[in-house]
């Protein structure tokens, strides 16, 4: 495949995911202004962010003036190497930028001086592995800094919580988050949770938990009873869109689980905003995207 095509193909698809939420995510939404009170000001709040939803796909404008990190997650066919897969992208997103469909969200860490095209060390964050089949396969969240800044994890047991080494600590700990986000991550908002795993390798799979569509049920049966549990009770507790109270504080939950060492039991919550910016393709050796994924 000539870069140039592969280069237009991931520009559209970082378009696509910063102006258009998927489908399961605007229905979720959907979900949640109907079980507002009319005229409160959760339903109030959702009500704008429905707005938003329409003007940003209209306008092929970004969801959120916060663009945020660039996630993505790459399954490569024989045909496409790594070199040339991150250069097509990453030229990519520097189009992007200069579009508009992201903001200039990269910062130097040491001098503060942004780069001007959401490129730098680790940024793009990119997660690449060997694929399988004969196409490519892409994955992109845009994580917004909001969200990202109420994400947290624990270590079990944990005396605060009253929470142990076992699904019902785990509980506790996701309530925890989700309490103590509040209206700070731009709620309603979805966890992608890793029970397990280190530090690192805990947050990386939290993170791609949050590719599962939000009607999904989890094959463990026990995690699927646990993710059930935590969206119920995690939308009693009353915090609501933005936090100004409601129904609607939760609208999806997926766990995932990862081995540990017998010293360690972290618990990694990956919390994400309403403006819930998650797309992908498969693409063919001849260039031609066979499949949105959201």
């Amino acid at each position: 495949m000539e870069t140039k095509l592969l280069q237009n193909n991931l520009l559209e698809l970082i378009r696509r995911t910063s102006a258009e939420l998927p489908a399961d995510v605007v229905q979720a939404i959907e979900r949640g202004a109907r079980k507002e009170t009319k005229d409160s000001t959760a339903s109030y709040a959702l009500d704008v962010i429905r707005d938003n939803i329409v003007l940003a796909k209209d306008a092929s404008q970004p969801i959120c003036q916060d663009t945020g990190t660039v996630i993505v997650y790459a399954d490569l066919p024989s045909w496409c190497d790594e070199r040339t897969f991150v250069g097509a992208f990453e030229k990519a997103t520097a189009q992007a930028t200069k579009k508009g469909y992201l903001r200039q969200n990269s910062v130097d860490s040491v001098t503060g001086r942004n780069s001007g095209n959401n490129l730098g060390p680790g940024s793009p964050s990119f997660h690449i592995h060997q694929g399988r089949g004969k196409s490519l396969r892409v994955r992109l969240i845009l994580k917004g800094g909001g969200c990202e800044n109420v994400s947290c994890q624990y270590s079990l047991p944990d005396t605060r919580l009253d929470a142990g080494r076992d699904l019902d600590g785990v509980y506790k700990c996701l309530m925890d988050a989700t309490f103590q986000a509040q209206g700070k991550g731009c709620g309603p908002g979805i966890l992608g949770v890793c029970i397990g795993g280190d530090r690192g390798a805990g947050y990386l799979a939290a993170k791609e938990a949050l590719f599962r569509t939000l009607g999904d049920v989890n094959e463990d049966k026990a995690l699927a009873r646990l993710e059930k549990r935590v969206l119920s009770d995690g939308n009693n507790l009353g915090i609501g869109p933005m936090g100004f109270g409601g129904a609607t504080t939760l609208l999806g939950v997926k766990i995932t689980h990862r081995n540990r060492v017998p010293a360690s039991f972290f618990v990694s919550v990956a919390y994400m905003c309403w403006a819930f910016r998650r797309q992908g393709f498969m693409l063919s050796e001849s260039g031609k995207i066979t499949r949105w994924l959201y």
